[in-house]
């Protein structure tokens, strides 16, 4: 039957007595170096390697071929890099024919950029906000009017954080606060990897108590934008503006790129009737800080982490996504008697 669907689908004609995979939990990745598995891992290589996603689909319409296990229970996709990538790789694979997604579990599971006012290298953080940085007016920080902390105005608005707050164009997602509780409570506890470069890169962080704190899990807000920004001034940006658009109940913690993007796709595809929004997880662990430390330089900074020799916490990161995020997954697929027909729920 899967080759029956193959065959079709690359044709452009799906045949009608194919039986569709029942998929259990979509793991969302966003980047992979090189190959799926043997070499310099991006952030899907552990989850194909440790969860034996030996089951390869074509996925010409999307970023990048599809793993999954031998049963079927598990399917993982890397989007691309940004929210138009991810936004377009989940809708094709939420309409792709060879999957029955109504039922699926979906936890993106991805390395990001941190405050250190909230949370050290190597940590992972479950977001129960999703906060777009890109839906706005821009004027140049040169340029701004006197009093303004921003040149960033909310879309449709005149100046900076003006009320009432309208996130009706997808600035703001909320995901189910007693999942996301769910999953926190479960994996709070987990012991993560921690090196002597993140030790040294910690110490710089003078007056930041949780910045120095070995890695840790916690439940922090997460902002999409494709400009890789990078400082104080923007970390203070990025702050206000969760701040702003969850209405004081979000707290910036994490800085990516996707994930707005992946949350707007799930929304339509379940007005289709194709997945379950409600069923999403979205889990960041800090590969690097997203400002400059004390007395610090935030263009030395930058190119430090991503031009140089690379990210503080990059392998940490990418351990501790799937060390936390592998408890979810196999809780779920334990659980399925349940699972399948309600959410978990914290107690």
């Amino acid at each position: 039957m899967r080759i029956l669907c193959l065959l079709g689908l690359l044709l452009g004609v799906v045949s009608v007595s194919a039986e569709p995979i029942k998929v259990k939990v979509v793991i969302v990745a966003m980047f992979e170096r090189g190959e799926d598995t043997g070499d310099r891992p991006g952030e899907f290589q552990y989850w194909v390697e440790r969860e034996g996603l030996t089951e390869t689909y074509p996925f010409p319409q999307g970023y990048r071929d599809l793993r999954g296990s031998p049963n079927g229970e598990i399917l993982g996709v890397v989007t691309g890099v940004g929210t138009a990538k991810s936004a377009a790789t989940i809708m094709a694979v939420g309409l792709d024919p060879r999957f029955d997604l109504t039922e699926a579990y979906w936890i993106v599971a991805g390395i990001s950029g941190a405050d250190p006012y909230d949370m050290s290298l190597g940590s992972a953080a479950w977001a129960e906000w999703l906060v777009d940085g890109d839906l706005s007016h821009h004027i140049d920080f040169r340029e701004v009017p006197e009093g303004w902390t921003t040149g960033m105005i909310p879309l449709r608005k005149a100046s900076p954080y003006k009320q009432p707050v309208d996130g009706s164009e997808g600035q703001v997602f909320q995901l189910v606060p007693s999942f996301v509780e769910w999953a926190y409570q479960m994996t709070k506890d987990t012991e993560l990897m921690g090196t002597e470069a993140m030790q040294k890169k910690r110490a710089m962080y003078a007056g930041f108590p949780v910045a120095q704190r070995p890695p840790f899990v916690l439940k922090g807000d997460q902002l999409a934008a494709m400009r890789y920004w990078h400082g104080e001034i923007l970390n203070e940006w990025a702050n206000q503006w969760v701040d702003y658009y969850t209405e004081g109940e979000g707290e910036f913690v994490t800085s990516a790129m996707e994930d707005t993007g992946t949350y707007g796709s799930l929304m339509w595809l379940d007005r289709a009737g194709k997945v379950d929004v409600k069923r999403l997880l979205v889990l960041r662990t800090a590969s690097n800080f997203s400002m400059q430390w004390p007395g610090g330089d935030a263009a030395e900074s930058l190119s430090g982490e991503k031009l140089g020799p690379g990210y503080s916490a990059y392998i940490p990161s990418l351990d501790a996504a799937h060390k936390v995020g592998s408890q979810v997954l196999h809780a779920l697929l334990d659980g399925w008697d349940t699972y399948q027909h309600e959410l978990p729920q914290a107690e």
